[in-house]
């Protein structure tokens, strides 16, 4: 046992203010000087984080307090990144439960706290937010304390103590009544509830690799709590492979240590403590390292297995390399194969069409975060819809269905349920709350691919839908996800205002005057089931007599834009995303209509 080692993982559900109350643990822990200025979600590094608000990669950070480091890991609340939670919690000894005090436990809440009892951690319950309106904290705690006992929690993890308080404005409190001065409430609860870490300092360096680090000037790095022995520079280590159980003789080249915000250089690293160390060509996430060529494998533990699957093809469109300079097969594939080193939850193998790779994931989400990332780096490619993973148990087709819960104002209940009707969901819960109303149904994954644009539209932007994998089911029959068509672009070149105000009497548009379109491109929205051929470049013949305002599209409805995230769920299967480094294109798999009119022939003709 390392007593001066306190090693703890922060989780929660989405946007329950777990980042933000980092930030003010490393502020009075003394990470930054008193006048320094420091970005809001400091631990939120990277641009997709900032930009969505929300935590993607489990990140490492240090806290010097009372001559104590407490190790703090910030782990994403999105059930899609639950990689990256199961690899943080192999880190620590005890987690922050952190809930809001207006929301209460939500559908990552519970996910990420039944991954935390599992691995038999001791829990502190953080109420957040207590200055919210209509906040009501107490009430809260014992929602939480519910949750508790529904997810089998121990009789010591149920006597989790409890602080209150506001991360935001930088103050915890024992009890509700107390002085709301500073975060030193939530400091001594950590030091005295959660346990020092169990490592044997006197037996031969041992460590599990739980994430993986890469520096420009060492290469990888293989980050992980030492559990027994120490870890010098110089050391001679034995790399026990995860995949095959090889054993790959290395030396430690450099030892680091987490303080704030960044990493310092050390000559050792000891029993107990959470470190990065580098020296390695090969290692991935799972490997073992240690100083005995005869030391066994440490457990690692099995991931969720991915319920969705998307073919990421190479780009054959028109305007393909206008955009991006890494358009071919084989930068796509190293690209794709390098993620597995870091992203254990996804599965990527090679089709049997070439150019073409099934990628296998958690969620829509999860996909779209790495095709952001790609697009970022130069990337153009294609990316289809996605189908759920089905598995045959005892002869029966079984697919996974999943809870869905959604908070919608009262006035919109109906026609939510409505869509879950159609999408085949079963309520099994209805809550009534001061402005607005929770659903909780049961729900295909199939059925929910594309439910949260419906969502939005029906709630015009202030439902909140969340979901959280349930179990594998008997087939649920054929589901209808989208009930539109689509306008297709006939004609290759620059649309025009006079081509679009015809085009958007025959639905919604996706695009503006001034864009690039080609044949097959979907270029808008038929609010019947059936697609349309629009042509979306044509120019208006000039005459000797000038017509009140020519040259001014009257009229036009501003395009609709949709996310990567949201294009992705909306395509139908026939239909692809066109990723570049500047754009998102809606397209036909098979861009001419002759061409598409002659597989739909035959697809008829086989029936």
């Amino acid at each position: 046992m390392n007593q001066s080692i306190r090693n703890i993982a922060i989780i929660a559900h989405v946007d329950h203010g777990k980042t933000t109350l980092v930030d003010k643990l490393l502020k009075e822990g003394g990470v930054f000087r008193a006048n320094q200025q420091v970005e809001e979600r400091a631990m939120d590094s990277m641009d997709l984080e900032r930009e969505k608000g929300i935590t993607i990669k489990a990140k490492n950070t240090s806290v010097h307090w009372q001559d104590k480091i407490i190790n703090i890991v910030d782990t994403p609340g999105h059930a899609d990144f639950g990689g990256e939670v199961e690899r943080a919690l192999r880190m620590v000894d005890g987690v922050l439960l952190v809930v809001d005090a207006y929301d209460g436990p939500q559908a990552q809440t519970r996910f990420v706290l039944r991954k935390a009892l599992q691995h038999g951690l001791k829990v502190v319950i953080v109420i957040n937010k207590i200055d919210r309106d209509n906040a009501e904290p107490a009430k809260m705690y014992d929602k939480v304390l519910e949750l508790l006992m529904e997810l089998n929690a121990t009789e010591e993890q149920f006597d989790a103590p409890v602080v209150y308080g506001s991360g935001r404005d930088g103050y915890m409190m024992y009890k509700l009544e107390d002085e709301r001065k500073n975060m030193t409430p939530l400091f001594e609860t950590i030091l005295d509830h959660v346990p020092p870490p169990f490592a044997k300092p006197d037996d031969a360096f041992h460590m599990l690799v739980s994430n993986i680090d890469w520096s420009d000037y060492v290469g990888r790095i293989a980050i992980g709590k030492i559990l027994g022995g120490r870890a010098n520079v110089g050391d001679t280590v034995f790399t026990i492979r995860h995949s095959d159980g090889k054993r790959i003789r290395s030396k430690i080249t450099k030892v680091f240590e987490y303080s704030g915000l960044g990493t310092q250089e050390s000559t050792a690293g000891v029993a107990g403590n959470i470190v990065g160390l580098s020296g390695f060509e090969d290692i991935d996430i799972g490997d073992t390292l240690s100083t005995l060529e005869e030391g066994h494998a440490l457990p690692f533990t099995q991931i969720d297995p991915p319920t969705l699957e998307m073919q990421f093809c190479v780009n054959d469109g028109p305007l393909v390399g206008q955009e991006g300079k890494l358009v071919t097969s084989r930068q796509l594939r190293e690209r794709l194969f390098r993620e597995l080193k870091t992203n254990v939850s996804i599965s990527i193998e090679d089709s049997d069409r070439a150019g073409v790779y099934d990628v296998k994931a958690r969620g829509a989400m999860q996909v779209a975060v790495l095709v952001e990332t790609m697009r970022r780096e130069g990337f153009e490619l294609l990316v289809s819809r996605p189908t759920v993973i089905e598995k045959v148990v005892d002869g029966r087709r079984m697919e996974p269905f999943e809870t869905v819960w959604i908070e919608v104002p009262d006035e919109c209940v109906g026609a939510v349920m409505q869509n879950l009707a159609n999408r085949k969901g079963q309520l099994t819960n209805m809550e009534k709350h001061p402005y607005s109303t929770m659903i909780e149904a049961t729900i295909t994954t199939r059925g929910l691919i594309g439910m949260e644009i419906d969502v939005i539209n029906m709630t015009s932007g202030r439902g909140v839908m969340s979901h959280l994998f349930k179990e594998y089911g008997p087939f649920a029959g054929e589901v209808l996800t989208r009930l539109t068509g689509t306008l297709i672009a006939t004609e290759a070149g620059e649309t025009t205002g006079y081509a679009l105000v015809m085009c958007q009497e025959r639905g919604k548009l996706f695009v503006s005057p001034g864009e690039q379109v080609y044949e097959g491109m979907v270029i808008g929205e038929n609010p019947r089931n059936e697609d349309i051929s629009v042509n979306a470049v044509r120019e208006k013949k000039l005459t000797n007599f000038r017509s009140q305002g020519e040259g001014v599209a009257t009229g036009l409805t501003p395009a609709t834009k949709l996310s990567l995230e949201r294009a992705i769920e909306y395509i139908a299967a026939d239909e692809l995303v066109e990723v570049t480094p500047k754009s998102l294109r809606l397209r036909k798999r098979i861009l001419k209509e002759v061409e598409r009119r002659k597989v739909t022939r035959a697809a008829k003709s086989a029936d």
